[in-house]
């Protein structure tokens, strides 16, 4: 007979990094609503959720800064989620792509995944239970245009999830990426007013339609929930079926 599983996070504490807007702001808010405390990591000093939600002000960008950060948030609290959503996408055609630009892309969208897994993962290995959660993207599947940094990044971010779960699954921590198709987010603001790249993208996506933040974070609650109690080292297409096409 196969168990009855529950997404009821209450009970759990969870740090989402850029909580403050678009796909983190909304994962934030998912956990809340079914009973996670949680601990947003953001750059904004005004964000605002309702529940049991505690504003913490960092630039993932400044390891130092995030550093001193972590400490402080893992000597007030037991962490059972660590989802590492925050990014950026800075776009230059490759043969005139600044070095510093590239340089910050890797910073948020893959250094401080590394640094914030090893830190907030370590008390979880301990204790032989806990839940890493990475956004990934589409372009950790395709080249994308005008977005080397981007794409390598999130390429990177793949292959983490994937051989971290590797070492953790035995210890009792799942570690698992979604990647995000076509959100209409800040993000893709352009994207959405190009007429054309809309029609083109929109024509891909089998379900007809832009996916929402909230599509993202019903797939993060499940990641997060004891309904994923087998699933180490994926890497979840939450994308319309645009992969497929």
């Amino acid at each position: 007979m196969g168990s009855s599983f529950s997404a009821d996070l209450t009970g759990k504490t969870a740090v989402v990094t850029g909580a403050s807007s678009g796909i983190g702001y909304a994962i934030a808010e998912e956990y809340l609503r079914n009973g996670a405390k949680v601990v947003g990591l953001h750059r904004r000093a005004d964000t605002e959720h309702r529940g049991d939600y505690l504003p913490v002000v960092t630039d993932l960008a400044d390891p130092e800064w995030t550093r001193e950060v972590v400490a402080e948030v893992l000597q007030e609290h037991r962490l059972d989620v660590l989802v590492n959503n925050a990014g950026i996408n800075l776009r230059h055609p490759f043969e005139d792509f600044p070095v510093e630009d590239w340089d910050r892309v890797q910073q948020l969208n893959i250094r401080s995944v590394a640094e914030l897994t090893q830190s907030f993962g370590r008390p979880m290995l301990d204790r032989g239970s806990g839940v890493i959660i990475n956004l990934a993207s589409m372009l950790s599947f395709t080249g994308g245009f005008t977005a080397s940094a981007y794409a390598a990044s999130k390429g990177a971010v793949a292959q983490f999830t994937k051989s971290v779960a590797n070492e953790w699954a035995p210890k009792g921590v799942r570690v698992n990426a979604i990647a995000p198709g076509f959100i209409d987010t800040e993000m893709n603001v352009a994207l959405l007013a190009d007429e054309i790249r809309n029609r083109q993208i929109l024509e891909r996506i089998p379900a007809g339609r832009w996916g929402t933040a909230a599509d993202i974070a019903g797939a993060a609650l499940f990641l997060a929930s004891d309904a994923a109690q087998f699933v180490h080292g994926t890497v979840l297409p939450v994308d319309g079926g645009y992969l497929a096409r």
